[in-house]
């Protein structure tokens, strides 16, 4: 009898290009490799875990203690936050979607040699125990010299509702200390380190010490300048009001166990979003996309 493995492989894999394995038991991985790049893609959150464009340095991090476990969150690559993002009292941190095995809907080959996979969830008895609403949400994944992430929202019920949501992603850099993020000047943000305190931002953002910021009403790309490593990656977004920037910094990682020691200064967190105030409203019957675009320059 055939295994879901088998199953996956024998739908979807593409001979020389997708294939799929187990990260662990009950954990389906996609595993791509193109000419123009490499990745991975968990089904459990439609997480993309790994992207490397040919002849780069990966450009995703994941922790050397992720738990990769039925159910658990992985710490790292770009975890989907949806319907919400951040703490709600009582439900999962950052939504139920990011722990739930998704449904591979399509893998294909493009013509310039991209593979596109689109992975899906709807609303069911679980989802309605922690958000009562009917809903059909997509993500496609594009893998090519850049890497697009497209989420998309369908309000498949008779009332409208409204979300947050983010593409929480962690980027590899060289030296967290020697790195800076532009494109936010002069950008309002909530700094969730003073509790949520009303901020301005002047310049680059540097990393002295843990930085978590909610940056709001701003479409702007982000450019993300690796001195250290001698290269800038480039997030540019659309369907997206806000941007967050995280860093732990020393202490906030003690207090993770799926984050090893010293691994702050080789990560951060630039992520694309509708976050704090930015939240989006979808009419009955309406639907919303919001897409990250990811590349090296």
């Amino acid at each position: 009898m055939p295994t879901p493995l088998d199953t996956l492989n024998a739908s979807f894999g593409l001979p020389g290009t997708l294939h799929f394995d187990e990260a662990a038991p009950g954990l389906p991985v996609a595993h791509i490799t193109t000419p123009l790049a490499s990745a991975s893609i968990a089904l459990q959150g439609a997480q993309v875990l790994t992207w490397q464009p040919t002849g780069q340095q990966p450009v995703l991090w994941v922790s050397k203690a992720a738990i990769f476990e039925e159910g658990k969150p992985v710490r790292g690559g770009v975890p989907v936050c949806w319907p919400w993002f951040g703490a709600v009292p009582g439900k999962p941190m950052h939504g139920f979607v990011r722990t739930r095995l998704w449904q591979l809907r399509g893998a294909e080959l493009d013509a310039p040699g991209q593979v596109v996979l689109r992975l899906g969830i709807g609303d069911d008895v679980a989802t309605h125990s922690h958000w009562d609403h009917a809903f059909d949400l997509e993500l496609t994944v594009t893998v090519g010299s850049t890497l697009t992430l497209a989420l998309t929202t369908r309000n498949t019920g008779t009332q409208a509702f409204e979300i947050t949501q983010a593409l929480h992603t962690y980027l590899c850099t060289t030296e967290i200390t020697q790195t800076t993020v532009q494109g936010l000047d002069a950008c309002h943000y909530l700094d969730k380190v003073q509790d949520f305190a009303p901020c301005q931002q002047s310049g680059a953002v540097t990393f002295q010490s843990e930085t978590d910021r909610i940056y709001t009403d701003t479409t702007a790309d982000s450019l993300i300048v690796d001195a250290a490593g001698g290269r800038n990656l480039r997030i540019a977004k659309q369907g997206s009001a806000s941007t967050v920037v995280w860093n732990p910094w020393t202490d906030k990682e003690k207090t993770m166990a799926d984050m090893a020691s010293g691994e702050f200064h080789q990560m951060l967190c630039v992520e694309t979003c509708n976050a704090g105030p930015d939240a989006v409203s979808i009419p009955a019957g309406g639907a919303h996309t919001l897409v990250a675009i990811i590349s090296v320059e």
